[in-house]
């Protein structure tokens, strides 16, 4: 369908409407465009998306965020048709971890724990023991025996920030997210001068020096609550810039600054990825309930196993 043909529709309305007739239910990742996460069911980081995905009561979910998140919610839901707007949607840190290679790198380590972050595909998920996300991946780390030989895969940077933080010795795969190893330490530096007061917010996937400057370091998650639970009034935040939408919706009386990348010229804290969902591209999805996503049943039987590991462990 053109833009000419759909330049009249009234997208939120028709969306609203197709959601209702179709029993459908709009789950948001925090980096989506505003308007979509405004017009989402549920909106949250992967963990909370995976939590929710587990207990619909829907036919159809569209998962607005990338395809190893309309992944997840298949293989916790195999029985509901779901839908992503925009195929494309991948995600740089999945794509530098293939599961080819990652099985022979595990093959290499036969007495290790397979830890892998949500951030993969289901083929990876499959050569994994647990599934962690950024909210809970400190917690099912230290749970583990101490002497427990652990793989983290694929996030080299949240994989040393873990291994510093918890003292625990972890074998790494040597991947990172495209956004997150782009934020300029030095430009926050010039930032933090001119907004003395304010904290500065960073996720653990970026790159430790950026992270040496945080006053918090977590998920994305985590950053909102501490941004809304702060007494503080500015806020540097180096995580994709679709958090700033919630956080300005749940704080309007606090100032959120957007941390720099390196390159001044690209909006290189935008995730182009997560950016290819739009309004018009969710319409379409949900009129023609495509594209769906699939998982082989195969892979899939495999890799629910470590994600059903993970939501159970993020319980206790």
């Amino acid at each position: 369908m053109n833009v000419d043909n759909t330049s009249a529709i009234d997208f939120k309305k028709e969306i609203l409407r197709l959601k209702e007739e179709k029993n459908a239910v709009i789950l948001a990742h925090y980096y989506q465009k505003g308007e979509i996460q405004d017009i989402a069911d549920h909106i949250g980081d992967s963990l909370a998306l995976a939590q929710i995905a587990s207990t619909l009561d829907a036919d159809i979910i569209v998962l607005c965020g990338v395809h190893f998140m309309g992944e997840t919610a298949k293989i916790l839901c195999p029985d509901k048709k779901v839908l992503v707007p925009d195929m494309a949607a991948g995600c740089s840190l999945a794509d530098s971890c293939p599961a080819d290679s990652f099985k022979e790198f595990v093959s290499r380590y036969p007495d290790h724990t397979v830890i892998s972050y949500v951030n993969t595909s289901a083929a990876v998920k499959a050569l994994t023991d647990i599934v962690v996300t950024s909210s809970n991946a400190m917690k099912i780390v230290e749970s583990l025996p101490a002497e427990e030989k652990i793989i983290f895969g694929p996030d080299r940077n949240l994989g040393r920030y873990i291994s510093s933080v918890t003292g625990r010795d972890m074998v790494i795969w040597d991947g990172a997210c495209h956004v997150h190893e782009q934020f300029s330490l030095e430009k926050i530096v010039e930032l933090k001068k001119k907004h003395p007061m304010a904290h500065v917010l960073v996720h653990p996937e970026c790159k430790k020096s950026v992270q040496l400057l945080a006053d918090c370091t977590g998920s994305t998650a985590a950053l909102l609550d501490y941004a809304v639970n702060s007494d503080v009034r500015e806020f540097i935040v180096a995580t994709e810039s679709g958090i700033l939408h919630q956080m300005r919706k749940s704080c309007p009386d606090k100032l959120f600054i957007p941390a720099p990348p390196e390159d001044s010229v690209c909006a290189c804290n935008d995730c182009s990825f997560m950016k290819l969902n739009t309004m018009e591209k969710l319409y379409k999805c949900l009129l023609d309930e495509s594209p769906e996503v699939t998982v082989d049943a195969d892979v899939a039987e495999k890799a629910k196993l470590p994600i059903l590991r993970m939501l159970e462990m993020s319980k206790k």
